[in-house]
């Protein structure tokens, strides 16, 4: 399908991906309108947009669209689930599994054996959606197969008995952060907004870039565009990032002070990403 291949060729990679739509399995006719819509990545949900009694035709219905030509990423069941290996026998050396994302994961060996399942080649997102999760999350993070950690932030909550405001989710985000950071991966992946409003959604993403964390999971297919806008560089921020990188180069890459190294590492950051995500600077 050629609305597909021109789809997939403008992709921001999962290592950069800003907003990852998720989409339930028991949905096929979602699958296609989601991976040709705003969302850097797709996530077919097989594990809570699912029921028990729905697994196995789910998962048949994911299997069948890839089998189709479809491309995307596949939340998993957790690693304590039977419905796990079923998952994992069913989505193995299927063409178009861009990665998995692992449900309710507390610890690297079960990224690792994810991995391992899968063959030793498809990247797993581990998500962590417990405060044994976050306590362990640098481990989790330095797991061989680990791509990227995302926060559950609901079942965190849940777990926790934390409320949904910026302070009680600045801890558990902090903590994605730095593990990230410490196991050499990408910025986090925050959790979902369920309010509807982009007001909302907006001040959500605004708190998650401001803690470090360079995506969002979205719950439908108007929040990746507001998503997409609030975790991308702005144009004033390139165009400062593009002189700055400008003026260094022309007085021969010479560190003049101390403000001179976190600049350039912002400047060459923004203009990194600017460049991924094809942000002009303002004139």
């Amino acid at each position: 399908m050629a609305a597909r291949a021109a789809r997939e060729a403008r992709r921001i990679d999962g290592r950069d991906a800003r907003s990852w739509q998720l989409v339930s399995a028991r949905s096929p006719e979602q699958f296609d309108p989601a991976q040709l819509g705003r969302a850097d990545q797709v996530i077919l949900d097989l594990e809570d947009a699912v029921d028990t009694s729905h697994k196995s035709e789910a998962r048949a219905e994911v299997v069948r669209w890839f089998e189709g030509g479809g491309r995307a990423w596949v939340r998993l069941n957790d690693w304590t689930s039977p419905e796990w290996g079923e998952d994992l026998t069913a989505l193995a050396g299927l063409p178009g599994l861009a990665g998995v994302m692992l449900a309710k994961t507390e610890a690297a060996e079960q990224i690792t054996d994810t991995f391992q399942r899968l063959g030793g080649a498809t990247p797993v997102i581990a998500l962590i959606e417990s405060a044994l999760g976050i306590e362990d999350a640098a481990a989790i993070a330095r797991a061989r197969g680990t791509c990227r950690l995302a926060f559950g932030s609901g079942d965190y909550r849940r777990d926790t008995g934390a409320a949904n405001t910026s302070t009680a989710m600045a801890y558990p985000r902090t903590r994605l952060v730095l593990a990230s950071r410490i196991g050499g991966l990408p910025g986090p992946i925050d959790g979902p907004t369920v309010a509807s409003t982009h007001a909302v959604l907006r001040e959500q993403s605004a708190d998650a870039v401001a803690l470090g964390m360079t995506g969002k999971l979205c719950l439908d297919g108007e929040q990746p565009a507001v998503v997409n806008e609030s975790l991308s560089p702005s144009g004033a921020d390139v165009a400062w990032a593009r002189e700055f990188l400008n003026d260094f180069e022309a007085r021969g890459g010479v560190i003049r002070d101390g403000s001179d190294k976190p600049r350039l590492a912002r400047a060459e950051m923004i203009s990194r990403r600017a460049t991924i995500f094809r942000i002009s600077p303002e004139a």
